[in-house]
């Protein structure tokens, strides 16, 4: 069987799974945020009684991301459903933006966006924190109301994005109804060149088989190319399966992964047990292609999808107006180490965001120094726009006070993971998807830049 067939069989109790087969499968951890879990929440009460008792108080984590730091009073108020339902249910994985467990939710505007305005307890963006807190674990099945949830399938998990209804369902039974999806496998030769990062691997990839050319299939990553990823670019690239229409993105489990998993789940308290699957030597795929990670070059994802593929170096007569780096895609510590190497002692020439994924990111940012300078001050210094208030931000739009929202027609080059029209706020701008690397140099120039120029 292939890694999802695996782990498919081995969560709904048979030795054996096929494609297209229909099996109930029992979830090892639910994931929900401020957006979807207030809807998960009413489906769930309407459906099993006000008083009803989730399946499993350990295995629901909630983290609040997506619209938090907005002045929008329905935003505000998503967060405080959540904290009710908390208490509610007991709860033990929620990672409030407050301290105040009586709290409630209110964006000061008045202090700015720039300076954090969260308590202890807050994690950022779900699908970057989720691993971080320890709740992903080799073997294991994550449904999480996001389609960014198959980033997780980084750690040998199968992952994947549900809606409100499924998730209502999985908060009072445990299981959920699931097709077994074909497997397309993308086999990793060699290693990455220089200039080239994990997102130009993906981007390469979708433009292969389009945005829709791996509709409802796991897409399988495997061969010798991946142990020398790291697991923040297995996260780049599972993360983004979605977006070639994907059930679900996977990796076999390495030192790497074990490495990752233990010191996390032994920092947060989490289960630490679990059990990988491995590669079988006969597996079928109903698509295979090798990936030779050495001849890649810088990618971008033109607007308006992400399949909509071309060079960096081919596509300079674009102009931008905006640079963007942040999102669980892009929001990792590495990307921004990789964003500031390339930007140390010069400055942007169009507006630069910058939004860490997790206040995390914030802190090592903040405590990362080159020589005399911490990381963060050299990307400010360059001209950058950071904040310290993680998120998941423009990457969605979001309100209209949204920070780095495009709330007019404008081009902007960003290191997020999805650009169809509107996606990051106003209906007509253009967002083109691209590494760190790339969204820098282009901030230098003030158009669509071939890193390597700069390294």
């Amino acid at each position: 069987m292939t890694l999802t067939e695996k782990l498919l069989a081995r969560a709904s109790g048979k030795a054996h799974v096929a494609p297209g087969e229909n099996v109930w499968v029992s979830a090892d951890v639910l994931l929900t945020h401020d957006v979807c879990g207030p809807g998960t929440i009413g489906v769930f009460k309407r459906e099993f009684g006000k008083t009803a008792k989730v399946w499993d108080k350990n295995k629901i984590v909630i983290i609040p991301d997506h619209y938090i730091f907005t002045a929008d009073s329905l935003s505000n108020r998503n967060v405080d459903i959540l904290r009710a339902f908390v208490q509610e249910q007991g709860l033990p994985y929620f990672y409030d933006v407050i301290d105040d467990p009586n709290g409630h939710w209110i964006f000061d505007t008045s202090r700015g966006q720039l300076k954090r305005q969260y308590g202890e307890r807050y994690a950022g963006v779900c699908h970057t924190a989720l691993p971080a807190k320890g709740h992903t674990r080799p073997g294991e099945i994550l449904f999480g109301t996001d389609s960014h949830t198959c980033m997780a399938g980084a750690f040998n998990m199968f992952a994947t994005g549900i809606g409100n209804t499924d998730a209502g369902f999985i908060m009072g039974t445990g299981k959920l109804l699931i097709k077994v999806p074909q497997t397309m496998r993308f086999f990793l030769e060699g290693k990455l060149p220089k200039g080239v990062m994990a997102k130009d691997v993906v981007l390469h990839v979708i433009g292969e088989i389009g945005s829709d050319g791996a509709t409802y299939r796991a897409m399988q990553y495997e061969g010798p190319g991946v142990s020398s990823l790291t697991m923040d670019d297995r996260m780049t690239i599972a993360n983004m399966a979605i977006e070639a229409g994907g059930k679900n993105g996977v990796f076999p489990a390495d030192e790497k992964t074990f490495a990752y998993v233990d010191e996390r789940t032994k920092r947060n308290g989490t289960k630490s047990d679990y059990t990988p699957v491995d590669v079988d030597k006969d597996q079928s795929f109903v698509y295979d292609d090798v990936v030779n990670l050495d001849k890649l070059e810088p990618t971008v994802a033109q607007h308006p999808d992400p399949g909509h593929r071309a060079l960096a170096k081919e596509l300079g007569n674009i102009q931008l107006d905006r640079a963007y780096v942040g999102s669980c895609t892009g929001g990792k510590t590495s990307d921004f180490l990789a964003f500031a190497e390339i930007l140390k002692g010069r400055t942007v020439k169009i507006d630069t965001f910058g939004v860490p994924a997790t206040p995390d990111v914030v802190h090592e940012l903040q405590t990362t120094k080159w020589g005399d300078v911490t990381v963060w001050n050299i990307l400010e210094s360059a001209g950058v726009q950071m904040t310290e208030n993680a998120s998941c931000a423009a990457c969605l739009g979001g309100p209209v006070d949204t920070f780095g929202r495009m709330n007019k027609p404008m081009s902007c080059i960003s290191a997020t993971n999805r650009n169809f029209p509107g996606r990051m706020g106003h209906k007509e701008s253009k967002v083109f998807l691209a590494s760190p690397y790339t969204v820098a140099a282009s901030a230098l120039t003030g158009h669509i830049t071939d890193p390597r120029e700069y390294l």
